[in-house]
């Protein structure tokens, strides 16, 4: 399969450009130097009913995304040139896509290496695509919906913290200077769930269930490591945070005043 090359599952369908078209399946971009690997997992999803395009580097990687709205990327650690997590923290600075991140290092430090840069999944090599269509599922699920797993109409509005501002909607977030931050799908699943329920001890078991549910058994220190991101984000004091405080044994609090403004009404 060549370069930039897009396989459609059932489903058909031909999205073009900056956004998705109603009713066709979601786009799914393999980003691996390994011609057996990408018609593993291409021609695995296609058969699930997606579409899936192929790029072997990061500059494949751009084009393709310059001429086709992606829904999720599947992203090889291991890349000639730019490597995975220098792409995926390059995506992370101007892109809110899924990231899945491969790679056939699984120590645990990869994986967390992996998370800052902004994945939003990791799956070690060797896997099972069954394993990988899972966490597809999961992490486009959880791109979607809002804390708790449903779109609930109140939620969708503006919070208001400590000079910060969340647009639920847009799913973006603006700093006290007005700039926007860029948030991964989980880092926004994350601080939903914050400003959702804030002065609340919420332990870390509850925040699994919130932002991933129990579909597939997160590794340890998951939350925490999602928590730090979020602290970055936030520019919240890892060693004195005044945002994220995390209770001893207990799990976490988001210690600020928030704002809700609900959304209007729809015509």
């Amino acid at each position: 399969m060549t370069l930039g090359e897009s396989v459609t599952g059932k489903g058909g369908g031909e999205p073009r450009g900056d956004g998705p078209v109603m009713g066709s399946p979601d786009h799914i971009l393999i980003v691996d130097d390994d011609p057996d690997i990408c018609k593993l997992i291409s021609n695995y999803l296609a058969k699930q009913g997606f579409r899936v395009s192929i790029a072997n580097d990061g500059r494949g990687l751009r084009g393709v995304l310059d001429r086709s709205h992606i829904d999720l990327i599947v992203l090889d650690l291991m890349l000639p040139g730019e490597d995975g997590l220098v792409l995926c923290r390059n995506l992370r600075s101007r892109s809110n896509i899924p990231v899945i991140i491969l790679s056939a290092r699984g120590e645990e430090m990869d994986r967390i290496i992996g998370l800052e840069m902004g994945a939003d999944d990791y799956l070690g090599k060797p896997f099972h695509p069954r394993e990988l269509l899972a966490r597809v599922k999961s992490v486009l699920r959880r791109a979607r919906t809002l804390p708790g797993g449903a779109v609930d109409p109140e939620d969708l509005g503006v919070y208001h913290f400590s000079g910060w501002s969340l647009d639920g909607p847009s799913r973006q977030l603006f700093s006290p200077e007005g700039e926007l931050v860029t948030l991964s799908g989980s880092e926004f699943q994350l601080l939903m769930i914050f400003v959702s329920h804030p002065n609340r001890v919420l332990s870390r078991d509850q925040l699994l269930d919130l932002s991933h549910g129990r579909e597939i058994e997160p590794f340890d220190r998951t939350i925490d490591m999602q928590v730090s991101r979020l602290r970055r984000r936030l520019r919240d004091d890892p060693r004195n945070p005044a945002l994220i405080k995390t209770v001893r044994s207990a799990g976490y609090v988001f210690s600020a005043r928030v704002e809700h403004k609900a959304a209007p009404p729809q015509e």
